[in-house]
């Protein structure tokens, strides 16, 4: 089994940790992770890393995600979705321009709340735990930035939206703060994620095809270590190289080509070797590694764990 990342289509009513749980049946393999967790409720693209992969998570989860959903006006949930509890009705709702208006105000970098069920962390427990207990839970707000965002279809009481934002967004709370500037209050009634960073959800797998589909066949469909990192620049060197990366040895190379504290990607004979960060650049560069990888031989005696 080769290190890499395996596109799957989440159906509805599913958590992220089962679909982890089927692919490690699936694939005969323990280590497997994924880039965001996606609500029950949600459907659409869970990238799953496998085996070394899962040392790509820290520079794969910070990527843009892309979302289509589905907002509710004139009704808000104390979940800010639809599987919560019903907390206020408005009969009157805006027209189609204002809706444009209103989100186009949300573009850039804004404010979020997070929902008070949500797996955050509140005074050392998960906030949802607090919240189905009844306690209130004042989460600090955060800044996230909304890079794109298009009202594609109004059909009132509904719209759809496609929405392309930073780590940490809370596409619910997005609904939510709409309707609360809109002045009718609204909740999260759809979500499906098209995105993450270059990863699109069109080249998933549904866990139909992960339950019916061979090892061999499966295996065709990883992406490898070696292609996951298209927006870090590559550095390519020989297997002497790699062997000394791989042991925690610095690579010394000519200052001109690189910059102070940059991190690129060492690649060798197609394999990825080392994610390295550029620690001095007087009089040559030195490169450090941050993350090493094993080859794909080393990993074959491991995967069955």
């Amino acid at each position: 089994m080769i290190s890499g990342i395996l596109l799957i289509d989440k159906p509805e009513g599913v958590t992220s940790f089962e679909v982890v749980q089927r692919a490690r049946r699936a694939l005969g393999i323990r280590k497997v992770g994924h880039l965001g967790t996606l609500d029950p409720m949600a459907t659409g693209l869970l990238p799953l890393c496998l085996l070394e992969a899962t040392k790509l998570v820290p520079y794969l989860m910070p990527e843009p995600k892309v979302y289509r959903a589905r907002v509710r006006l004139g009704v808000a949930t104390d979940t800010q979705d639809a599987t919560g509890e019903v907390v206020a009705r408005c009969e009157t709702l805006p027209a189609p321009a204002q809706i444009y208006q209103a989100a186009a105000a949300f573009m850039g970098e804004v404010t979020q709340i997070p929902p008070m069920y949500s797996a955050l962390h509140f005074q050392g427990e998960r906030a949802y735990r607090r919240a189905r207990r009844g306690e209130t839970v004042d989460l600090p707000p955060r800044t996230v930035t909304i890079y794109e965002l298009t009202v594609d279809e109004v059909a009132i009481p509904e719209f759809t939206m496609t929405v392309k934002c930073s780590q940490g967004t809370y596409v619910r709370t997005l609904a939510k703060d709409l309707g609360d500037a809109l002045g009718c209050g609204a909740h999260l009634s759809a979500l499906r994620r098209l995105a993450v960073g270059a990863l699109r959800v069109e080249e998933a797998l549904t866990l139909a095809a992960l339950a019916e589909l061979g090892r061999g066949e499966l295996e065709q469909r990883i992406i490898p270590i070696s292609r996951c990192l298209p927006g870090m620049r590559p550095v390519e060197v020989g297997l002497a190289e790699a062997r000394q990366l791989r042991q925690g040895q610095l690579l010394v190379r000519p200052a001109d080509d690189f910059k102070d504290g940059e991190q690129v990607q060492v690649l060798s004979d197609a394999e990825l070797v080392a994610v390295a960060q550029v620690r001095s650049l007087s009089p040559q560069a030195v490169l450090a590694p941050v993350r090493v990888f094993r080859r794909n031989e080393q990993e074959a005696g491991s995967s069955e764990q």
